[in-house]
């Protein structure tokens, strides 16, 4: 039993040891390939975008706001991808999109627009009526 719990726990540093070198090189690969334009996010939270990659002596200048910044390569945390922003008026209570209203059309809840049809008395020419053939008194809108 104790054989069986060594060789897993040895199992699991030698995964993880892995796993981290493998990451590690994804990090270094992805600085070394940095080329100007490219907007990045430093561990110290500063975003900027490359100006200038010196692999001779692993630096890397960063533009962010005006103000020119030289970092080191391990001070570059990841590219930065700006997330989406939604404002609190395009939003209901439960964080659902609200409908857009376009100005062409009316509301549904209009009132004008939910007015019932009425029928209505109308009177009538006797002359019309005689040349139509209708004695009916009532007609609809």
């Amino acid at each position: 039993m104790l054989i069986v719990m060594i060789v897993v726990i040895g199992g699991m540093m030698w995964w993880q040891s892995k796993k981290a070198k493998q990451q590690q090189a994804e990090k270094q690969d992805f600085r070394r390939n940095l080329k100007p334009g490219t907007e990045v996010i430093t561990i110290g939270q500063v975003i900027g975008k490359v100006v200038e990659v010196d692999e001779q002596y692993e630096e890397i200048v960063i533009d962010s706001e005006g103000s020119k910044l030289r970092f080191g390569f391990n001070a570059i945390a990841r590219e930065y991808v700006r997330p989406a922003y939604v404002s609190d008026d395009e939003v209901d209570e439960n964080g659902n999109p609200l409908q857009q209203e376009d100005s062409n059309e009316a509301p549904a809840n209009d009132e004008a627009g939910q007015e019932p049809i009425d029928t209505t008395v109308v009177e009538g020419d006797s002359q019309s009526d005689a040349a139509e053939g209708n004695n009916n008194e009532t007609e609809t809108k």
